[in-house]
């Protein structure tokens, strides 16, 4: 039961009376729903234990250069224990000189074929990318997730020279995962130390026309966990060179956050509160000599500084009440998404730029809104002979079905949804309407040569993504004849109607 302080609290809150016939009764409810919340956001992480996904995050400016040829260590693959979900990466100054962009709307740029070649063979899948200049974002995730991100949707929001120019200004891409809307934010904000207030400006425009369509989270804000990312270009202020450079040869960076910019903001600006960040302790990223861990000796002497962030932010749930979140604190919970940060560093080891990379692996952990695909796709056996080549698939049924869905065999560590062996049309039927399971027949000239692991993939036309995914299976091909001929994709076949 509750005390009498508690009562006094309840007929402020109220305006219900110690002499209401009511009060007891009205008392009573009122304190099981108080320490029914509480619980609830005390133990939430705990309870959903069972439903957590791993999140691993790399920012790194670049500076125009090529990709190393081995990103193992930055993606943290020879220490990993497999158990990351997605993989964020986000970049900044990738070469965008006209040639080198031409070339790159014709083929896939060179860092996204380094990530895809080095996550693949793990089983990652190119989820979603967003090129704008030298910004790119690229999302992946594992293959047997890929039903349960839906609604993937990307941004770009120009700020250079006024919202004329694309070399600074943020790039996002925002999906359901197992129905928690998430949110990634790629951001390359103005340089320079005079500029504090700029950087903020430029973010709040950001996040003001980053409008995502037909979904409840319409803004970046708006979504349960939102991560942002980036060359966020804050300084170090007050502090000179001497004095900042000492303190990261004797390893005292606590030292340096109270002067670190984008700490200042976060007790100032409103648009800051709610993110998240890890404590910096590695050293200042940037500004380094190109090809060495040596900080700028250049005539300019750039003074060290954190400009590559990592931040999160879970959305608060509605307010139960004006009066009773005032005096309960309840404002603190959250969406149901819990996020903890496991480590926040930089990547000394690579030198190709004047920044150092910055990574961060965060667990979310959710109850499932989302357990259960949109199509459910099978295989009965391995495909010995040509006539087992056939998939069957139950579609739900409020599953908004196309006649330009297909079906796409891919080989086990297949890259994207493009990077199909062979397909076939999951086309439709007057008579399927009347059946809830269907199947399709994959002939001679649709399978592949080799023999291999494999997996089927449904992708729907309206949601432009992969809903439904197969078990892997083995294809076995020895008494099959090599086909020649070569189908034309489905994006081709669209354009030819």
């Amino acid at each position: 039961m509750i005390d009498k302080g508690q009562w006094r609290q309840f007929g402020q809150d109220t305006g219900v009376t110690p002499n209401s016939v009511s009060m007891v009764i009205a008392a009573t409810i009122y304190s099981m729903v108080i320490g029914a919340l509480f619980r609830i956001m005390d133990d939430c992480c705990s309870l959903m234990s069972l439903s957590a996904k791993r999140v691993h995050i790399i920012t790194w400016n670049v500076g125009s250069a090529m990709p190393p040829d081995d990103v193992t260590s930055l993606l943290g693959l020879n220490v990993g224990d497999g158990n990351t979900d997605m993989y964020i990466i986000g970049l900044q100054e990738v070469n965008s000189m006209i040639n080198k962009r031409l070339k790159d709307v014709l083929f896939t740029d060179q860092w996204s074929e380094v990530c895809m070649d080095a996550l693949s063979p793990f089983g990652y899948v190119l989820v979603t990318s967003q090129r704008m200049q030298g910004m790119l974002l690229l999302v992946f995730a594992k293959y047997f997730h890929l039903p349960f991100l839906r609604g993937i949707q990307t941004q770009t929001t120009r700020t250079g020279l006024g919202g004329i120019w694309g070399n600074k200004g943020g790039v996002s891409a925002r999906m359901n995962m197992f129905g928690h809307s998430i949110c990634f934010l790629n951001c390359h904000l103005p340089a320079h130390m005079e500029n504090s207030d700029q950087r903020m400006e430029d973010f709040e425009s950001i996040l003001q026309q980053q409008q995502f369509e037909g979904q409840a989270a319409t803004g970046v804000m708006d979504h349960d966990v939102v991560f942002w990312f980036g060359d966020l270009n804050f300084r170090i202020e007050d502090l000179d060179m001497q004095v900042v450079k000492s303190a990261i040869d004797n390893n005292k960076l606590s030292t340096l956050w109270e002067k670190d910019q984008l700490n200042m903001a976060k007790g100032s600006e409103t648009v800051l509160e709610g993110f998240h960040e890890g404590p910096l302790k590695f050293p200042p990223t940037y500004k380094f000599d190109v090809g060495t861990d040596t900080y700028d000796t250049s005539g300019k002497k750039r003074k060290p500084a954190w400009t590559d962030r990592i931040l999160w932010r879970s959305r608060p749930m509605a307010q139960v009440s004006n009066s009773m979140s005032k005096r309960s604190s309840l404002s603190g919970l959250t969406s149901g998404t819990c996020v903890s940060q496991h480590f926040y560093r930089s990547h000394m080891e690579y030198t190709i730029s004047d920044h150092k990379p910055v990574s961060s692996i965060f667990t979310l952990q959710f109850p499932y809104r989302v357990d259960m695909p949109l199509v459910t796709l099978f295989v009965e056996d391995e495909w010995t002979e040509i006539s087992d080549a056939v998939a069957k698939y139950k579609a739900a049924p409020n599953f908004p079905r196309s006649s330009w869905d297909w079906i796409g065999l891919y080989k086990v560590g297949f890259k994207h949804h493009k990077d199909y062996v062979g397909y076939v049309w999951a086309k439709q039927e007057e008579s399927d309407f009347l059946r809830q399971e269907h199947q399709v027949i994959f002939t001679e000239e649709e399978l592949p040569k080799d023999s291999g692991d494999f997996i089927l993939g449904y992708y729907s036309n309206n949601m432009s993504s992969i809903v439904g995914v197969t078990e892997p299976f083995q294809r076995v091909t020895e008494m099959l004849r090599p086909s020649h001929t070569v189908m034309p994709s489905p994006s081709r076949m669209r354009q030819n109607q």
